[in-house]
């Protein structure tokens, strides 16, 4: 029987919160709580499931805004996310690779850092959750609240998610879910980091700096991201919006 995933992604933010179970009948967990959760906990009542715990991929408040209304559902759910990403209700740590197992099914914890230092993504029965730091077609920026660097972004991206089976599929932080094998021949930061296409050198302002547009990529809301090149030779992935061309 195959694994029961639901999302609820919200309007404003496009961030997804996740349902996940074995099968009907058996104990279940959600991947982050930015919400709503009303259509995920109609699957709950239909599925018959039990939420026992939430995995947390990062503390940003568009992942966790309604980790209160879900343990006030599920109060007994324990909470788990890196120690970097501790929040009010967590209740334990969950650290790289560590196994997690939950209704039959084992999540093991993958260390992705960049967008924040104590990323995680979540490894479950062929599919991965991979938070902020790969998305369909585009990748996380690292500008945010506790972001770390560009060469950390690049090394979850390449050396950690990017190995994993191609048919693995990847289920994001923001929008639409796609696979390992797609990103590695169709997302653009994946292809200049493999060689495939070639850096841009158009001269741009950024973040009201002077920066060479290495790439200007896609973003998962439709607007754009961008890898600069800052005069001193360091790399950074910034909105779009922060980019004057």
């Amino acid at each position: 029987m195959p694994m029961i995933v639901e999302r609820s992604m919200s309007d404003g933010w496009l961030s997804n919160t996740y349902l996940v179970a074995s099968g009907p009948g058996s104990d279940a967990f959600l991947v982050d709580a930015g919400g709503p959760l009303a259509p995920l906990v109609e699957k709950v009542a239909e599925h018959d499931l039990n939420v026992t715990h939430v995995l947390l991929t990062h503390h940003h408040q568009d992942h966790i805004a309604a980790l209160g209304d879900a343990l006030e559902r599920w109060p007994q759910a324990i909470v788990l996310a890196h120690p970097d990403e501790r929040v009010p209700g967590t209740t334990g740590d969950l650290v790289d690779g560590q196994e997690v197992e939950i209704g039959g099914l084992k999540v093991k914890a993958l260390h992705t850092p960049g967008h924040t230092s104590g990323m995680l993504a979540l490894l479950v029965d062929g599919q991965v959750f991979t938070g902020d730091t790969l998305f369909k077609g585009s990748v996380g920026g690292v500008r945010a609240p506790g972001s770390t660097s560009y060469a950390d972004l690049r090394r979850s991206v390449m050396d950690v998610l990017l190995t994993l089976p191609g048919e693995t599929v990847v289920r994001p932080g923001h929008t639409e879910p796609t696979t390992v094998a797609d990103e590695l021949e169709g997302n653009a930061f994946a292809r200049v980091w493999r060689g495939l296409d070639a850096e841009g050198d158009e001269q741009v302002t950024a973040l009201g700096e002077p920066a060479t547009l290495v790439l200007w990529g896609p973003d998962y809301d439709g607007g754009h991201k961008a890898w600069v090149r800052w005069p001193d030779g360091r790399d950074d992935i910034v909105p779009g919006s922060k980019v004057e061309r």
